[in-house]
């Protein structure tokens, strides 16, 4: 969702609780919500909470533009070796 403001353009992913951001135009604003976005979800993967489902019905009436946001995470394993003497 974004909505035009004398600063700039306020953004914000509606169902996707603290996924907040604003930029000096839209298409900053657009940027700037993207990466919010990947942000907010690897911090909920990182503390092992799960990712809010997407809700096609949220709305806001006090919006310019409404469109949706696609989120693409991509997972990765590290593995580190810890020396037998670190082992209790």
């Amino acid at each position: 969702m974004y909505k035009y403001l004398d600063q700039g353009v306020h953004a914000e992913v509606l169902d996707f609780p603290g996924v907040i951001s604003c930029g000096q135009n839209l298409e900053e604003a657009r940027r700037m919500l993207a990466s919010a976005l990947v942000d907010m979800a690897e911090t909920n993967l990182l503390y092992g909470q799960p990712l809010p489902r997407p809700d096609p019905t949220s709305s806001d009436p006090d919006a310019d533009i409404e469109e949706p946001i696609h989120l693409l995470l991509t997972a990765a394993s590290r593995i580190t070796q810890m020396p037998q003497s670190a082992v209790p």
